[in-house]
């Protein structure tokens, strides 16, 4: 049994955190790279970047006041995407969190380093490990420490910007936008990360008092007021400064504290700094220690992990193990450049924020936030756009390091978690349900449609027993429409025989096939014409014959071939790829006026043509139609769930009897049909070397497999959707 987390977080804690958790590496270190990019237009930079924040941040609040628990954006992402992009966003935004930290410390020294002499690494591993300290002994000792850090911090940079400002030379800013639009978005994309830690609370959402109230106003306040604060303070410093002695200084406040305030002025803004930058690293151990928690909670981690302190009340192994990354990226890797990677990273993670609450809002998990973002799904849509756009100028490094950090998230969902977890995001249900909208009300549409000539290729003369099944299919298709089935045998000559009018003379085996024809058409009550006709090619002929006509539909005989075949190609294959119509291939085993037709749901939904032949069989002859859904011990309850309903929804639809049946592949037996129907395999690669066979039990009927002609088919991503949904 797992221990819960105490929640004594307030709204000055939650502010705490907020404008802790930003206020760091993005004014004090950021703002000279930044210039280098968009000379004085760094300004609006900030601006501009902080407003691309709202989206994620408005998200993410609402999500956190329905889901108030630790892990914040690996719990948001994981049920609104599923466990796959869950994991991907908790490994990532973990590691991310701890770069950024690591960079918090290592960038803060150089400022301490202006007065004392004192080596880089040695310090902030110090630092480091005091903080890690802080963290086990609780978070209510974390959240007061955070306020009196802010608190302090504030002070030292409001004392900076007003003692600052009257400074300020208006020619610094000439020449405002010199380096354009491009340099502009370029500055953003860098500076973007200073906001990144605003919904860092979100995180700890389930250890703060009143979560419905303080979380909004914890993250939409501390980010307004610190994007207030970064655009005064970043004007102020390019102000006071001349055009060029800011850019690529590792203290770039200080260089401006220095030309207005003297060394006093230094003094303050290194205190300050070295505040900011502690601040921030302690908001990230705090946070970032909550998704290894978290994701152990729900399996997606060794389950150590989620084990809670008797003696502190916090999660001590995951702190511990949040703490060594820490300190080994602090004394081994080149931090700079993985918190450029780590920061690309979370802008995608923002940008999967943003589709996670669409997810939710439009699946059918339960979902009932407390404060709902406005403006939706715009506003959404907007963030996930945007947040494309400023990955894409991060440049090919950040881009490769966030693939990187993702490959690997994913190799760790396949090696651990996948056996151990079968639930399924609300993007999923959403999709799916999308899906089975769109499919119903294409059958809706289809079923109305005449089957007005069917076309019966014969390609062997296998007697009468097997063509007489196929010629009945047919003629339960055409019959409630008045149709007319064609029956044509299709002889084949090889190419060095002429055809000459003796090869094309009826032979008794002809006549005897009119003459039976004739028969079952009397015995049938359906028009049925035949016909022969002899080629060099049948599969052409049969196109051509098709084509033609104007028939609705080609019923043919298909039978396994060997590899050989299927490797050079199989001609009924071939038909099915350039055929003018529809196409029934028909596992031949008898047909004897089906009662009990089954249609097969593997792969997707119901396809509308294989609900109008299965329906218009079984009403020919007064039967019923069973709805076969594959199902086994990983399938999600929404899933089956929402199955269900689309079910239900279809056999409203129908005029003949309609049941359904969820058949586990992994073994059982299924009821007995007489005949089944069944969707066409569509990957051509797969279907030229295996054979398209259903995934449930060998069900010892009649199978046809409908493949509807290329206009009716739908697109390649709806066809991924269905198979990775249903």
């Amino acid at each position: 049994m797992t221990k819960d987390l105490e929640r004594d977080l307030g709204l000055p804690s939650v502010l705490a955190i907020s404008i802790g958790a930003m206020i760091g590496s993005g004014i004090f270190i950021l703002p000279a790279l930044a210039l280098g990019i968009a000379g004085p237009a760094v300004i609006v930079a900030y601006a501009l970047a902080g407003l691309l924040v709202v989206p994620a941040a408005l998200s993410k609040s609402e999500m956190a006041t329905a889901m108030p628990e630790a892990g914040g954006t690996y719990i948001f992402i994981e049920r609104g995407m599923g466990p796959l992009l869950g994991t991907v966003a908790g490994v990532g935004t973990w590691f991310s969190l701890s770069f950024k930290g690591a960079l918090a410390l290592v960038g803060g020294v150089p400022y301490l380093l202006l007065l004392f002499d004192l080596p880089l690494k040695p310090v902030a591993l110090v630092l480091a490990a005091v903080l890690i300290l802080i963290n086990v002994v609780g978070a209510k000792q974390t959240g007061r420490l955070q306020v009196g850090i802010v608190v302090v911090m504030l002070a030292a940079l409001g004392w900076f910007a007003a003692g600052s400002a009257p400074s300020v030379q208006s020619a610094n800013y000439a020449n405002f936008f010199a380096d354009g639009i491009g340099g502009l978005l370029a500055a953003t994309g860098l500076v973007f990360v200073s906001y990144a830690g605003v919904t860092k609370v979100a995180s700890v959402a389930e250890e703060v008092e009143e979560p419905g109230k303080n979380i909004p106003l914890g993250i939409l306040g501390s980010l307004a007021f610190t994007t207030i604060l970064y655009v005064a303070i970043v004007a102020v410093l390019v102000g006071v400064t001349d055009p060029g002695t800011v850019a690529g200084s590792l203290t770039p406040v200080a260089v401006a504290a220095e030309a207005t305030m003297g060394q006093a002025g230094v003094v303050v803004v290194i205190l300050a700094a070295i505040l900011a930058l502690i601040s921030t690293a302690n908001a990230g151990i705090l946070s970032s220690s909550r998704y290894p928690f978290a994701m152990s909670r729900d399996k997606l981690a060794p389950p150590s992990l989620s084990k809670v302190s008797e003696r502190f009340g916090t999660p001590l192994n995951s702190i511990t193990l949040t703490g060594a990354v820490l300190l080994a990226l602090i004394a081994f890797v080149p931090i700079l450049d993985i918190a450029k990677l780590a920061s690309a990273f979370q802008i995608m993670v923002f940008a999967l924020i943003n589709v996670a609450v669409i997810a939710f809002r439009e699946g059918s998990v339960e979902y009932e936030p407390e404060f709902t973002s406005p403006l939706y799904p715009w506003i959404q849509v907007f963030g996930a756009v945007t947040g494309a756009l400023l990955l894409t100028l991060m440049g090919s490094v950040a881009l490769l390091g966030a693939l990187v950090i993702t490959v690997g998230s994913i190799a760790w969902y396949f090696l651990y978690v996948r056996s151990r977890v079968d639930r399924e995001g609300a993007a999923t249900d959403a999709i799916r349900r999308q899906v089975g909208r769109e499919s119903l009300t294409e059958v809706e549409s289809a079923i109305d449609e005449n089957h007005n000539e069917v076309l019966v290729a014969l390609t062997k003369n296998d007697g009468s027993a097997r063509e007489r099944a196929l010629i009945e299919l047919a003629a339960d298709l055409v019959r409630a429409d008045d149709g007319r089935v064609v029956a044509v045998r299709f002889q084949e000559v090889p190419d060095q025989a002429p055809l000459t009018d003796e090869m094309t003379a009826q032979s008794s085996a002809d006549i005897s096939f009119e003459t039976r024809t004739e028969a079952l058409a009397d015995d049938l009550g359906v028009d049925i014409e035949a016909d022969e006709i002899v080629s060099h090619d049948t599969k052409h002929a049969i196109v051509n014959f098709a084509d033609d006509r104007g028939v609705d539909t080609i019923v043919t005989e298909h039978e396994p071939l060997r590899l050989r075949s299927r490797l050079v190609g199989d001609p009924i294959d071939w038909v099915v790829r350039h055929a003018p119509c529809d196409v029934l291939l028909v596992d031949n085993l008898g047909y004897e006026e089906p009662k009990h037709v089954v249609l097969s749901g593997e792969r997707g939904p119901y396809p509308p043509l294989a609900v109008n032949v299965a329906g218009g069989i079984a009403t020919a002859n007064d039967g019923t139609v069973s709805l076969w859904h594959p199902v086994n011990e990983e399938t999600a309850e929404t899933q089956r769930e929402t199955v269900a309903e689309y079910q239900a929804e279809l056999s409203e639809m129908l005029s003949i009897p309609v049941h359904s049946e969820s058949l586990r592949t992994d073994g059982g037996q299924p009821s007995q049909p007489d005949l089944l129907v069944r969707r066409g395999i569509d990957d051509s690669l797969r279907g030229a070397l295996f054979d398209a066979r259903p995934t449930f039990p060998n069900p010892g009927c009649t199978t046809v497999t409908i493949y509807p002609h290329g206009s009716r088919q739908p697109g390649f991503v709806r066809r991924l959707l269905e198979r990775v949904t249903f």
